[in-house]
């Protein structure tokens, strides 16, 4: 997993090793080692790949692209939380760790945004509302 994802993302962001081992502080035979799976970089240098790869430290070290429709490491911030199916009635069930990440709870209102070229959205509606209402405000200023 971590290995495979260095080198996917290293070809992914155009570094060399050379240029990515420069930004972690070793020499290019330690990157290599950590590509190829002989040894694994330490949390401090971990921390750095995650850095230079502008990924999260978890997704560095977990991600499986597998498991994942093949797709590489997102972006820090950007996530995949998988597929859900949809009930007879419409209801679906956002998964677990979506729910984490965006502190959703049950009772929570959510705002159901469509865009016909892109998809649907889903925003908490306290969000959705103070964003409405900041615009709102933008524009009374303008008048």
């Amino acid at each position: 997993m971590l290995k495979d994802n260095i080198v996917q993302l290293r070809k992914l962001r155009n570094f060399t090793q050379e240029a990515l081992a420069e930004k972690v502080g070793v020499t290019r035979q330690a990157l290599a080692k950590w590509e190829a799976g002989d040894t694994l970089p330490d949390l401090e240098k971990s921390k750095l790949l995650a850095e230079a790869l502008d990924v999260s430290l978890d997704d560095l070290a977990n991600h499986e692209a597998k498991s994942n429709f093949g797709l590489a490491v997102p972006p820090k911030g950007k996530h995949l939380f998988g597929t859900v199916t949809v009930g007879d009635k419409g209801q679906i069930v956002i998964p677990v760790k979506a729910r984490k990440v965006f502190g959703i709870k049950a009772g929570d209102a959510l705002v159901v945004l469509g865009d016909e070229d892109r998809g649907l959205a889903l925003l908490k509606a306290d969000d959705f509302l103070a964003m409405a209402e900041m615009i709102r405000e933008g524009r009374k200023g303008d008048t």
